[in-house]
């Protein structure tokens, strides 16, 4: 009875995590299955660096979502999957640079000065694409998909849903205001007949998700290096979070070293089958902290429940019928919120940009970012969140420090 009682929690995280999951592939044009699959497999693989100590579930990085759009249009999607595999080994090269120096290192080089403005930038990039997906149009705004008064009904309606499950609702259904959104938006969708179920008709199904293998392209690789920046600073934050939930320091046992790698070997696996880079998951500690299932075998069953889901084929397929409008409105205020993210790391920690380093370094990374900067030589050439990376980090390391602040 005990282990059905796990299961149920389980599946029951799994739900609170779904909305988020499959919307990223989504937007990638990725596969939702594989997402499912990789998500599972990555927690498992977490759970076994970590010696299954954190009750935390790991599944697709929404910090990827800009580079991977941009890699799949640019390079295609087995040498973004290399890319991705790349932007992992970082992290295991974070985690033992950690395990040898301590997390102070992390602090010194990525402080909340350069990593801010890289998160506002990975938000604001992608407000256009936010926006002509609300309007029914491709991402690129050079089809229109949906008619447009109607696109902008549904999008609303989905992005209206979305605030005020997040705002009002109460319990559980608050940890779930994107798969409250997807669901009203599809709704509408229905009732407008903008919906093709042949894709649902056709499927199979047990069918097995299409798994791509990676290729190693130097432009994707290098592009996608700089962008693991963010979600591994992200990460420090959400083991916290969780350590304050349940009243034990993560950080120390098992080690930022063991969670970090554990981050870094899920997303290198993920990559390896074709799936988005894993992360964890804040929905999950939400669900963690409402709930109090501080068990970590709760989260072995959410991983087993995503994988077994990862092979029905019809709900693949009907995730891939849900309306542009639909994912557009909600994107509206995840790509926002995802800039909050890094406007809010400034403000925490008091930045004070009224000094010309500190402004110099943001003012910079954030024009080069949106402006769309490349630089380039020959056939390689950086643009968007690598070369924001890349700008901050070296600015920071560049710049001397304000005279009070090495006195200090």
């Amino acid at each position: 009875m005990k282990n059905i009682a796990l299961a149920l929690q389980g599946a029951q995280m799994l739900f609170v995590a779904f909305g988020a999951l499959v919307l990223m592939p989504l937007l990638t044009g990725l596969d939702t299955n594989v997402a499912l699959f990789t998500a599972g497999i990555g927690t498992l693989l977490f759970q076994l660096i970590t010696k299954r100590q954190i009750p935390i579930f790991l599944a697709s990085s929404f910090a990827f979502i800009a580079p991977i759009m941009y890699g799949v249009q640019t390079w295609g999607i087995p040498s973004t999957m290399g890319g991705l595999m790349a932007a992992g080994c970082v992290y295991l090269i974070l985690a033992s640079l950690i395990k040898l120096r301590g997390d102070n290192f992390i602090k010194r080089l990525l402080p909340p000065v350069v990593v801010g403005p890289v998160i506002i930038v990975i938000g604001l990039g992608l407000a256009p694409v936010a926006v002509n997906m609300a309007l029914g149009k491709s991402g690129d705004g050079s089809l229109v998909l949906v008619d447009p008064n109607t696109a902008l009904f549904i999008s609303l309606s989905a992005l209206l849903t979305t605030v005020s499950v997040a705002i009002f609702a109460k319990g559980i259904v608050k940890l779930m205001p994107i798969l409250a959104g997807i669901i009203v938006g599809y709704s509408l969708s229905l009732g407008f007949g903008i919906v093709d179920f042949s894709p649902v008709a056709a499927a199979s199904w047990i069918a097995m998700p299409n798994f791509v293998a990676p290729e190693f392209n130097w432009h994707a690789i290098a592009f996608m290096i700089p962008v693991a920046i963010a979600p591994a600073v992200e990460h420090i934050g959400d083991i916290l979070a969780i350590s304050n939930v349940t009243g034990k320091d993560f950080l120390k046992k098992p080690g930022l070293h063991r969670t970090l790698a554990g981050d870094g070997v899920a997303t290198i696996a993920a990559s390896a089958f074709g799936g988005p880079p894993n992360t964890t998951y804040s929905e999950v500690t939400g669900a963690v902290t409402l709930t109090k299932c501080f068990n970590p075998v709760i989260m072995t069953y959410t991983a087993i429940t995503a994988i077994i889901l990862a092979f029905v084929g019809k709900l693949g397929a009907l995730m891939l019928t849900i309306p542009v409008p639909v994912m557009g409105g909600i994107m509206c205020l995840l790509f926002g919120s995802i800039a909050a993210v890094g406007l809010n790391s400034l403000i925490k920690n008091q930045v004070d940009l009224s000094e010309p380093r500190n402004l110099c370094i943001v003012g910079v990374t954030l024009v080069f970012g949106i402006g769309g900067m490349a630089f380039g030589i020959g056939s390689f050439s950086l643009t968007g969140i690598s070369l924001c990376g890349i700008v901050a980090i070296t600015m920071n390391l560049l710049l001397p420090m304000p005279k009070e602040e090495v006195t200090a």
